[in-house]
């Protein structure tokens, strides 16, 4: 499975208003988008400790042994990875991987996270003797105590179960549950110990994520244990720092109340976000409305917004020069869901509707944004825009983004760490 990606070269952000651009322009800028070799790549410099590990837990690697349409998938998760590949490829799927991931990375039982786990089951996978099917997902979460591997076996029938979890470093595996009991609704685990006994036994529920429970069922009194925790700790923070965004214009279009300051996924309440972030924070507020400048159709001076009389409602609005302001619910789709995707980029855990570690500052955090079809309805130079502000807001390892892209976008402009993966070769 071949890998793309682009030279690094700092795009500028464009904050002066831009002219509508000629088909001579758009062609020129899709010609630009040849890919190359991410290998040929300048490596983005990203904080890590003395010893040279990553700073803050990240998510590097996703691995689908046996999901869907995958079978031996490992994608490469950089600061910003792109998915490419045809409908069916597999792209949305795996980015529903990540997110079943990140779910029972928070605790939440596996009924609730992959309610339609059948339908992940390979197509033709066969049952065994006792007509069990299922599937295999995996990841690594690299950070303080060095890369950390996670690897899943679920049962999708004929119950839904967790039959098997592995927890492993470099030099060791930390923690392992099996089924051996198919008649109990436990697995049993084992953790490395290190002390009198090198090893150390329980049943664990086998419709949760063990990982999750370790820091709940390990008290920590020797190296081992200690060594079990912070990989299970790594991995927990790593995963739950994600927020999955799929705007819908068509929900964006209509006044929202004032008081819901946290995004959701699919950003219909983006008016009442943008009016907390121009009180909250005039400056991302500010970068927002110089990224609508770079992106929306005609000259735009700002980004405003517009309550209604009763002051229950917000509506956002386009300032623009000479004309009167214009509401974001008479953009394209193209535009509304171009001005989403860069709000989420610019703001951080405190401002979209997710669950991250709370016990752990976010400044130690990676919030990964998955985004599927990313470039839906976005044209060239709203893309360029917004691979450029990606680009920018992930080289400081604060932020990362996957999101499933088209085949037919064949490249990347020259930002710093961006992956192409190519799910159709």
């Amino acid at each position: 499975m071949p890998v793309q990606g682009r030279r690094p070269g700092q795009v500028p952000f464009r904050a002066r208003p831009l002219p509508a651009p000629t088909a001579e322009a758009a062609l020129a800028l899709a010609a630009a988008l040849s890919p190359v070799r991410v290998d040929e790549a300048a490596p983005v410099p990203v904080e890590r400790t003395a010893g040279g590990a990553l700073l803050r837990p990240t998510v590097t690697e996703l691995r689908l042994s046996a999901f869907g349409v995958h079978r031996g998938t490992v994608l490469p998760l950089g600061p910003v990875t792109l998915l490419r590949g045809a409908s069916g490829s597999g792209k949305t799927t795996a980015l529903r991987a990540y997110e079943a991931l990140a779910r029972l990375g928070a605790g939440a039982e596996l009924e609730e996270v992959l309610p339609d786990a059948a339908d992940r089951v390979p197509e033709r996978s066969r049952a065994d003797a006792q007509g069990r099917r299922g599937f295999r997902i995996g990841c690594t979460v690299d950070g303080p105590v060095g890369p950390v591997h996670l690897d899943l076996a679920v049962q999708a029938e004929p119950t839904l179960r967790i039959v098997g979890e592995r927890l492993t470093s470099p030099d060791r595996t930390l923690f392992t549950t099996a089924l051996r009991d198919p008649g109990r609704s436990t697995v049993q685990a084992e953790w490395h110990t290190a002390g009198n006994t090198p090893v150390t036994r329980a049943p664990f529920p086998d419709d949760v994520l063990g990982t999750a429970l370790l820091p709940l069922r390990v008290a920590g009194k020797t190296q081992g244990q200690r060594d079990v925790l912070a990989a299970a700790e790594q991995v927990v923070v790593g995963l739950r720092a994600a927020f999955p965004c799929h705007p819908l214009p068509h929900r964006m279009r209509q006044p929202v109340p004032v008081g819901e300051g946290r995004l959701r996924r699919d950003c219909h309440n983006l008016a009442a976000v943008l009016h907390r972030t121009a009180t909250e924070c005039p400056r991302r507020h500010a970068r927002l409305a110089a990224l609508a400048t770079a992106g929306c159709a005609g000259t735009v001076a700002g980004l405003g917004l517009r309550e209604s009389e009763t002051g229950g409602t917000v509506e956002a609005v386009l300032e623009r020069a000479g004309l009167p302001d214009m509401a974001l619910g008479r953009l394209g789709d193209g535009e509304l869901r171009y001005l989403a995707l860069g709000l989420v980029l610019l703001t951080g855990p405190g401002v979209l509707a997710m669950d991250p570690v709370a016990e752990v500052p976010q400044a130690m955090q990676t919030l990964t944004v998955l985004a599927d079809g990313l470039d839906h309805a976005l044209d060239a130079r709203q893309l360029a825009a917004l691979f450029g502000l990606a680009g920018e807001i992930c080289a400081s390892g604060h932020v990362r983004l996957v999101a499933a892209v088209g085949e037919g976008v064949t490249g990347v402009t020259d930002v710093p760490g961006v992956t192409m993966v190519d799910l159709g070769a």
